[in-house]
Formats: C-alpha cells, structure tokens, sequence
C-alpha cells in the first residue's frame, strides 16, 4: 500500500514517486532470488547511484541532493519496503560519508567527496571491534603516527560492504596503546595490507555482505585523517546520530511491508465463513500493527525535522532507533502469526522480514545503548 505522505516539495514528491518506480520495477523482482543465494546486487547500486538516490541529504556543490532529512529519510523509508538489505546498505553509505562532510578540511571536500556522492561508490563504516561494539573508547586497532604517515595495524568487525566498498571510513586509537585518543580516517579500497574476513552467516540481510576487516601496517598519508587527531569519538557520534534515524526508517518501511502483507493475507484467506480480517481478535492485532508503524514513522520524522531546522536531535534520534525498531521486531513478527503455520514458511516474505528486524535492534547502538542515551539526556536536564 502506498503511503499518503505530506511533503514540503514536488522536487520532494517526485523522488517518493522515483523510489516506489524503483522499489517495485528494479528491487521486487529480484530481491527474493539475491536474498536466497546470497548475492550482492551490484546492479541495484547502479540504478540507485544513476537517479541519484545514494547521496540524498549531501549538498549539491559535491554531487548531492541537497535534500532535507525528512524527505532523504521517507525516501529510505520506500526503499526498505521493498529491500531492507538495500536500504541499509544506502543508509550506511550516507553514514559513512558524514564524517567528512561535518568535519573535513574545504581541500578534502573537494578531492573526495564528488565521488564518494556522485553514484559511482558505495562507503562502509568501520566502527566496530569484536570486543568493542557499544564501547567505542575500547577500541584496539593502532595509527600510529611516522612523519607524515600513520601506519595502522588491527582488526575491526561487522563491516557492512566489507570487502565490497568503494572507502572505508575508519576509527582507530591514536596516541598510544592505553590512555590515548580515537581518531578518524577515511581509508580508499584496494589499500596495501587491508584484507577481509568471509561474509558472516547471517540471520538475515544476506544480499548485502557483513566482514570484519585486517589492517596489517596500512600506510596511510596523514592528510586522509578527517578532523582533529583525537576527535573521533566526537565523529562518531555525530555520524551515528544520523545512522540511528536512518535505521529508524528502514525499520519502519520493513514493519510497513509486513503489515501489509498480512493485510492483504487477511482479506483473503477465510475461515468459519468469513474473512479472517473481520474476526475480531485478528482485526484488532492488525490494528496494533498499524497503529505501531504509524507512531515509528512520526517519532523519525520529529527527529529528522529538529535536525533540518538546526535544533539537537541526538536524544530524539536514539528514541526514533529504539521505538521504530521495536516496533518492526514486534510488528514482523505478529506479521507471521497472521500467516499462521504459512508464515512460517519460505514460501512467503514474512519470514524473511521478521529476520530482519532483529538486526535493526542491535546495529548503530542496540536499544539497550539507546535507552542508556535517553536516560542520560533527562539527568542532564
């Protein structure tokens, strides 16, 4: 079902129009056969980077869209509908390119950015360490600084795109094994001494490859360190506020496509003589479904339009993570309880998207972290 949306252009309408074209001619014919095999859909990239819709909320003068963040976020929304590997992988390209956008040099801007936003490359974001997820000041992997080079040796973890990136935007201790500073690189693919692990086995979001990653004594010019050196943990977090409200809307287009198969399986299948929507007890549990979808969407654009209009948005980007997210686990997987013993079978998609909500509670911060967020933000008022 399309959503009725309200939006503040016909600039803005067109693109919804240009990603529901998208979602149901490139993405639904396709998705069901890359998600069984586990197949990267190179080809999806293209189509998407082509019309543009890799780059959405990034300024024109480098190849973006220049597009505010509540239509940049309604527009993952309709993707994740469709894809929800897809959309994730879009919505962390889009992270991967903040930190050089909110805090690289005017001369760094200029030599990178056109074609990291033009729709030719895919970015990944290399946070995480296997004993470092929710911590980032634990992490373990070195830049250690010779003349005017780092040379960086470690391991990071759960890579999306590893591998397969165009560049890699990477957070690494500086300044000492203990008692040092994180600081921000932004790593090109193809790098000597940079290798991958083998795709993770999944639960779910197969088409799109998860690894960790080897830097064995990369060298690495010093002016590919975005920011100050120690400031990365202030990059970070700033890029995952914007990765936490992109996640927000892939989770509320995935628990979307959910309610609306199960509305659709409900209008036809029947039992006792009547369509199984008219009993109550079904119709009211769809109504929960709907009404959880609709407050996700709401919360993850109050968040998006405090960030469009320059207010703080970071508490509000972790409550749209945590209510938008729990609400697709939830809504996915009453989704399959609507299928009844159907549901729990390949042979429809409810599987598949009950898989993959439960990733959405966990990546950019689990909810745990985010109600840790939350709650901090009230003490400090």
């Amino acid at each position: 079902m399309a959503v009725d949306r309200i939006l503040p252009t016909q600039e803005a309408q067109a693109l919804i129009e240009l990603a529901r074209d998208i979602g149901a001619k490139t993405l639904d014919p396709i998705v069901d056969d890359h998600e069984a095999k586990e197949t990267y859909p190179y080809e999806v990239f293209g189509t998407l980077g082509a019309a543009g819709l890799l780059s959405l909320p990034y300024p024109e003068q480098w190849g973006g869209g220049e597009q505010p963040y509540e239509v940049y976020l309604q527009v993952l929304e309709e993707l994740a509908a469709h894809w929800a590997a897809v959309a994730v992988a879009v919505s962390v390209h889009s992270l991967s390119c903040h930190p050089l956008i909110a805090f690289g040099t005017e001369e760094q801007k200029n030599a990178w950015l056109p074609d990291m936003l033009g729709g030719s490359q895919v970015g990944a974001y290399s946070l995480s360490e296997s004993q470092a997820g929710s911590d980032p000041a634990a992490l373990t992997c070195k830049a250690v600084r010779v003349g005017g080079w780092y040379r960086i040796s470690g391991s990071k973890a759960w890579i999306t795109h590893g591998g397969i990136a165009d560049f890699y935007t990477l957070f690494a201790r500086t300044g000492g094994d203990t008692g040092g500073t994180i600081s921000c690189f932004l790593v090109p693919s193809g790098i000597e001494g940079l290798s991958f692990g083998s795709p993770e086995a999944k639960m779910g979001l197969h088409a799109v490859p998860t690894t960790t990653a080897a830097y064995d004594d990369v060298q690495l010019p010093e002016e590919r360190r975005i920011g100050a050196e120690g400031q990365g943990l202030q990059i970070a977090f700033s890029a995952l506020d914007t990765g936490r409200l992109g996640i927000a809307a892939c989770a509320t287009g995935l628990a979307q496509a959910a309610l609306d198969a199960a509305v659709s399986y409900a209008s036809q299948r029947t039992t006792f003589g009547r369509r199984i929507i008219e009993h109550q007890g079904l119709g009211f549990l769809l109504a929960d479904m709907a009404a959880a979808v609709e407050s996700a969407r709401a919360t993850y654009l109050h968040a998006a339009r405090r960030h469009d209009a320059g207010l703080p948005y970071s508490t509000q980007a972790s409550i749209a993570k945590l209510i938008a997210t729990d609400a697709a686990m939830k809504v996915t997987t009453d989704a399959v309880q609507v299928f009844g013993g159907a549901g729990y079978t390949r042979d429809y998609r409810v599987e598949r998207y009950m898989r993959e909500a439960k990733i959405m509670q966990i990546f950019e911060g689990t909810n745990q972290i985010q109600r840790l967020v939350i709650a901090r933000s009230l003490t400090r008022r």
